[in-house]
């Protein structure tokens, strides 16, 4: 049975973008430390889940193109213009409905939630949430969107595998109880 994965990118002090969602902070290190990794991540992923704020600002940073060829569900309460020829559909309501779809579309691979700790949150929270892959950059931002929201403790989770890059960054792989 596909996996749902949390995989971010956080700072130290545990948010995953500013105030006002601006990702330089994390940008500055560049992708080519990580771009291996991720092509492997990527290559099991066969579903992709993320919140409206998160696919507004990919829509704004890329107005012309969409990265995903695997199907997305954007969690939003209205539905938002589409690139052409990608397969996104736009849910609301309980999150379950939206994992039972992705599972099914994924096949045997994994369902990436992408972005959006709330969204992430909402997963952990209804017991959705099989692993975090959380890669922590060597930087503090003091402020900013939390990396999981949670209303209140969770269930210790089990780690999975420690990365280090040379950047300074290291990854850390949880199993969600």
């Amino acid at each position: 049975m596909p996996k749902v994965i949390y995989y971010v990118a956080s700072s130290l002090d545990g948010f995953i973008a500013t105030e006002d969602n601006r990702l330089d902070w994390l940008l500055n290190f560049g992708f080519e430390a990580f771009q291996d990794h991720y092509d492997r991540f990527m290559a099991d992923v066969g579903a992709v889940v993320m919140g409206a704020g998160t696919y507004r600002w990919l829509r704004a940073e890329q107005p012309e193109g969409w990265e995903y060829t695997q199907p997305c569900w954007v969690l939003a309460h209205r539905e938002d213009p589409a690139p052409p020829a990608a397969d996104i559909r736009f849910a609301s309501g309980n999150v379950r409905a939206v994992v039972t779809e992705a599972r099914d579309a994924a096949g045997e691979r994994n369902i990436w939630v992408v972005g959006g700790g709330n969204v992430a949150a909402q997963f952990a929270q209804t017991g959705l949430l099989d692993e975090l892959w959380i890669t922590y950059m060597p930087v503090a931002l003091g402020s900013g969107r939390r990396l999981l929201p949670v209303s209140g403790p969770t269930p210790p989770m089990q780690l999975m595998s420690a990365t280090s890059f040379n950047n300074g960054a290291v990854e850390l792989r949880y199993a969600v109880a």
